[in-house]
């Protein structure tokens, strides 16, 4: 696996590239979920003019055995703020999948319609065969370091 740093600039691009795409489409909000989905749906909400943003924040812990548990969601949006909304869902990365999907069931069973939405997309690592994001920008195996990241965890450049 190699890792590709991506710069703003290649952030931009793979994001105007999809909007046509999601301008097909009618979206009453954006739902982010942390942290990186934050920066491309900011990008988005405003290319599209969704005004109403709202944040997700899930995670996944192991028992003492390494099964896996339900999602944990340490900040998701009130039910009466999805209900009746069709909802763009913003990651950066679908890897196994388990935020996407978590989120994307959270919000239906809210009485919302969810649409999901990732930079990139590796389903050779993905854990649900029969499902895949509605869009993403591209599909690659590379372990992908956005700009927002660099001075995180030691990627810098």
């Amino acid at each position: 696996m190699e890792k590709v740093y991506l710069s703003w600039e290649a952030v931009e691009q793979l994001i105007n590239a999809v909007i046509p795409d999601l301008k097909g489409h009618h979206f009453d909000s954006l739902l982010a979920i942390t942290r990186g989905g934050i920066i491309p749906g900011g990008l988005i909400a405003e290319k599209l003019g969704i005004v109403k943003v709202l944040i997700a924040s899930v995670d996944f812990y192991s028992d003492d055995e390494g099964n896996m548990e339900w999602p944990v969601f340490m900040q998701f949006p009130i039910d009466s703020l999805l209900h009746g909304d069709h909802v763009l869902i913003v990651d950066d990365l679908w890897d196994r999948g388990r935020e996407v999907t978590s989120v994307k069931e959270r919000v239906e069973q809210a009485g919302g319609t969810a649409t999901t939405f990732v930079m990139h997309y590796k389903p050779h690592r993905s854990i649900f065969p029969d499902d895949a994001p509605d869009f993403y920008t591209a599909i690659t195996e590379d372990w992908i370091i956005y700009p927002w990241e660099l001075d995180r965890a030691g990627y810098g450049v």
